[in-house]
């Protein structure tokens, strides 16, 4: 950590929890709702990749919406939720540690941003709805290069902006195939494994492994 100059955060599963929408309406969908929500969630970053792939992009929300549907069928869930899945989704609650950590990362002067698969918009309504404006020197957004992580030309947006060496960047991500994905590019990817999960055979072992963000500033400290 002693070389970084900057710091840069995905948004889905780090900074933001993307079961959150399917959460709040847990009493209407039932005791599955989180499996659903795993599922709605792996679909969309399914749709991402095979997109990217197939060179037939849309944008993260387009995505979005056509992973909900095939996620409703799935499950046998009332099609009349979707308005109200989807404006949650515009909405989702952060993780409990995140504002603090960002307040702590901006005393120390580093530069602090989100890199993400999120439309602009998307990820302005998810800051603000938040309260986080006064936290991020940039929103990172694919829709700027018009492909999906873990594209490498995704994650060279910072390092053209900031004029930095790849080694002095530090990635966080809960998503492994993004941690590898930064970390073959030559960031320094830190793993934020809130689940206990299992990391993926990739050709990259993260540089550090944190429970939860508040971890990363016991790095910051322990390097000082």
């Amino acid at each position: 950590m002693k070389k970084i100059k900057v710091i840069i955060f995905d948004a889905y599963g780090t900074l933001f929890d993307v079961n959150s929408a399917a959460e709040k309406c847990k009493e209407k969908i039932g005791d599955k709702w989180e499996n659903f929500a795993n599922y709605w969630r792996t679909t969309q970053l399914e749709y991402t990749w095979l997109r990217s792939l197939m060179k037939r992009h849309k944008d993260f929300w387009q995505v979005t919406e056509d992973s909900l549907d095939k996620s409703l069928l799935a499950f046998k869930i009332d099609p009349r939720m979707r308005s109200e899945l989807l404006n949650l989704y515009k909405i989702l609650n952060t993780f409990p540690e995140v504002k603090e950590v960002l307040k702590n990362l901006k005393e120390k002067k580093y530069k602090i941003s989100i890199l993400s698969n999120g439309t602009p918009d998307l990820l302005d309504g998810l800051v603000k709805s938040n309260n986080l404006e006064k936290m991020f020197d940039d929103i990172f957004s694919v829709e700027e290069v018009g492909i999906y992580k873990p594209d490498a030309k995704v994650y060279d947006m910072p390092i053209k902006k900031y004029e930095v060496a790849k080694n002095e960047v530090a990635f966080l991500s809960a998503n492994t195939w993004d941690v590898s994905g930064a970390g073959n590019f030559g960031f320094n990817s830190i793993w934020v494994n809130r689940n206990k999960n299992i990391f993926d055979k990739l050709d990259y072992i993260p540089h550090n492994e944190i429970n939860n963000l508040n971890e990363l500033l016991k790095l910051i400290y322990k390097n000082e």
